[in-house]
């Protein structure tokens, strides 16, 4: 968990740095000698060359996404089959997809589903009566390019995607309590008169340490009252002149270990095993500590919930007896092929995404997603295993790619 102060820094860092950055790449800024996008009636981008002119469109009306391309001469309509048409997109790494159309009504159709994200340079070939008509420019999305060392400045992580084993749990609330299995209870051997005591409520005692001498009713001999295990002194009943009785005259707690109880519903407990992985939060501790449950009562308290124990250590004295907890317990696990960490993701449009990253270059990736657990998200559609990808502080690849204008042109 990252404090406030470390956010407050890298936001303020981000702020300085985006400025630097190189901008987002921007499909308004064509290769080609077209200053700027023009429509055509079909909504499409008007591309000429001498009398030549095409005009083509990402359709998806009812359908996947597809290249539709509409031809004119002299500013009048061609027949879709009068015309050979070509385009290939290279995408952020190379990655190249060549698309083929054949007539479709007054159109032609490209023969391939345009994937998300609609990011690459456009290379057009059309020909027309003999002669060839050739386009090339930037459709840019969701991309920006970052230098190295402004990268590292920002503390922009990566990771690669991979196969993920995600872990099932359950959270639940409990109690810290003392472990009654290491606490001693201590009474007179003899009964007697207390003659001195030298430890009070609260403090720490060592194994073998004087606690108490006693006068024998019997003898009248000194004895001894020592310590018989190591901890701190939780109950005293012996105050000098007193006779011991049959009462503890001290309770001793060791505190190096503590016991965890957590409350299970009905409807959890049949996930819930012996040695099932735990995590805990505490309330006045901001680690979380690993453990394993140790027992699983048979009876159900007053609200129905059963009791399920983990031991945890406590040398450092840092839980207290009496402290909330939250806890998650390890229910079950699913291998998934895919998956990326919950702390890269972003909102893009109406996806969730995230960026991948190509050497100084960022892109989005579209992502349908599955099953989650607390680090890790299930990737279904979207993203190619071994990509590499922002794991932290994707934020500043969002908001450069905001800055640029980087647009979804059609």
């Amino acid at each position: 968990m990252k404090l406030i102060n470390q956010s407050t820094t890298m936001a303020l860092l981000a702020i300085f740095f985006l400025g630097a950055l190189l901008t987002g790449c921007d499909s308004s800024q064509p290769h080609s000698d077209e200053a700027e996008i023009v429509k055509g009636p079909h909504g499409g981008r008007l591309l000429q060359r001498d009398d030549f002119t095409l005009e083509l469109a990402i359709f998806e009306t009812g359908v996947p996404p597809e290249f539709r391309a509409w031809a004119s001469y002299n500013m009048s309509p061609v027949k879709p089959e009068e015309v050979a048409l070509t385009i290939r997109l290279t995408r952020l790494g190379g990655k190249l997809d060549t698309i083929n159309f054949t007539p479709k009504a007054d159109a032609l159709r490209g023969d391939m589903v345009i994937y998300e994200p609609h990011s690459f340079v456009v290379t057009i070939d059309a020909v027309y009566k003999e002669k060839k008509y050739s386009w090339q420019y930037d459709n840019f999305e969701g991309r920006t390019k970052i230098e190295a060392a402004v990268a590292e400045a920002l503390a922009i992580e990566t990771d690669v995607a991979t196969a993920v084993v995600l872990q099932q749990t359950i959270e639940v609330y409990g109690r810290v309590k003392t472990n009654t299995e290491r606490m001693s209870h201590l009474g007179a051997r003899f009964a007697g008169v207390v003659k001195s005591t030298g430890v009070s409520v609260g403090d720490t005692v060592t194994k073998g340490q004087l606690l108490a001498t006693v006068e024998s009713n019997e003898s009248l001999n000194l004895y001894s009252v020592r310590a018989p295990i190591s901890g701190v002194v939780t109950q005293r009943h012996a105050n000098p002149g007193e006779q011991t009785g049959q009462q503890a005259l001290f309770t001793i707690t060791d505190t190096s270990q503590v016991w965890v109880d957590l409350s299970i519903f009905p409807s959890d407990l049949g996930r819930v095993k012996t040695g099932a992985e735990v995590t805990l939060a505490f309330a006045n501790n901001a680690q979380s500590v690993k453990g394993k449950i140790s027992f699983i009562n048979v009876l159900a308290e007053a609200n129905q919930s059963v009791t399920a124990r983990v031991v945890i250590d406590n040398k450092q004295a840092k839980f207290l007896p009496g402290s909330f907890v939250t806890a998650k317990i390890k229910v079950g696990e699913h291998a998934v092929p895919l998956a990326v960490k919950r702390s890269g993701l972003q909102a893009f449009r109406d996806f969730t995404v995230v960026y991948a990253q190509i050497g100084d270059e960022y892109e989005v990736r579209m992502l349908e997603l599955g099953r989650e657990d607390d680090s890790f998200i299930e990737v279904l559609s979207g993203l190619d295993a071994g990509t590499r990808y922002v794991t932290e502080n994707s934020y500043v690849i969002k908001a450069d790619i905001e800055k640029s204008g980087a647009s979804h042109d059609h």
